[in-house]
């Protein structure tokens, strides 16, 4: 990927609104909102110094050790015997939980050729009910030298993991929740021209053809929220509603800093679902390191993460699910 050549800028120190080019993968451009009153201050590597309550602190820890053992299988691009190993360990621990799990094996056609791969749904609930609720986000990794990626493609996968295992054993939970871990996310060559997403595409065109997008209440997507400097932007692409309604919870939990105001456009598996109709919203920190320098490099590693960022995006999403429940 080609560096930004639209302008640069540090969060927290943009005057006006300005358009700048975000590029999660070949993206678009972010839209800075500043306050009428003039600059906000602070550094957003500095941003996000709140914590959970313990509960999720211990959850957040889950989620480290499961990325931890992530990251221990190497370099996990789609095909790869890493990624084979880890969806076979994500699959596994998922049939220990009382969810109906379904993996589908699928051939990709990529610019280097066709190659396997595995999306992994865990169903919690009745299988036909409607108002579903699901919650998604990548477990490959882009195939880099050395790159490991704890935060990208790490996180979203352990905290995914541990949602299911609350899910497990929370009752307050009472609507049907189905857990997905997408493969393909990260493009095998360049992110252009089809070549990425290759999971939630085909979710996403199978759930339109057979009726299931008509079931489902809303989709909400993970990405990089390991991040220690938890920095989560309000994703421009969106569901508008499902936004609000999800930093209006972040907000009445205390989380104003890990969720920012900031609107930026991000290209991410939440796409494919929007246009199937689903609404849907992707959570995404894309201020990873200084400058966001530590995203697809070697500097995507375990000690760059913290257990506060997976317990509160754990936090915020049960809450989100708890709330749905009573309506």
């Amino acid at each position: 990927m080609t560096p930004a050549s639209s302008p640069q800028y540090r969060r927290g120190t943009v005057c006006a609104a300005v358009g700048v080019l975000l590029r999660r993968r070949l993206i678009c451009h972010a839209l800075v909102l500043a306050s009428a009153a003039g600059c906000a201050t602070g550094d957003a590597q500095q941003a996000s110094q709140e914590r959970p309550p313990q509960e999720y602190l211990r959850s957040g820890e889950r989620a480290l050790d499961w990325t931890g053992r992530f990251v221990a299988l190497g370099e996990r691009p789609a095909g790869s015997a890493a990624l084979r190993m880890q969806s076979k360990l994500i699959a596994r621990s998922l049939r220990r939980l009382p969810c109906d799990v379904s993996v589908d094996e699928f051939t990709a056609s990529t610019p280097l050729g066709d190659i396997s791969m595995r999306n992994i749904v865990a169903k919690f609930g009745p299988l036909g009910a409607a108002g579903v609720i699901v919650v998604s986000g990548h477990y490959d990794t882009k195939a880099l030298p050395g790159f490991v990626g704890a935060n990208d493609g790490g996180s979203s996968a352990a905290l995914l993991l541990v949602l299911a295992e609350r899910i497990a054993r929370h009752s307050a939970i009472r609507v049907p929740v189905w857990i997905v871990f997408f493969d393909g996310e990260e493009s095998v060559v360049e992110w252009r021209d089809g070549d990425h997403t290759y999971g939630s595409r085909r979710l996403a065109r199978a759930w339109k053809a057979d009726g299931t997008a008509a079931r489902i209440r809303m989709l909400i997507n993970v990405d990089m929220i390991g991040d220690a400097s938890l920095n989560i932007l309000q994703e421009g692409y969106s569901d508008a509603r499902v936004r609000r309604e999800v930093w209006r919870i972040a907000r009445s939990l205390g989380y104003q800093n890990s969720f920012s105001d900031e609107i930026g456009y991000v290209e991410d598996d939440h796409l494919p679902f929007l246009e199937a109709g689903i609404p849907s919203l992707n959570l995404i920190d894309f201020d990873y390191g200084p400058g966001n320098s530590y995203w697809h490099t070697t500097e995507d590693s375990i000690d760059r993460l913290s257990e506060a960022s997976f317990g509160i995006v754990l936090h915020v999403l049960e809450e989100v699910l708890r709330r749905a429940s009573a309506l």
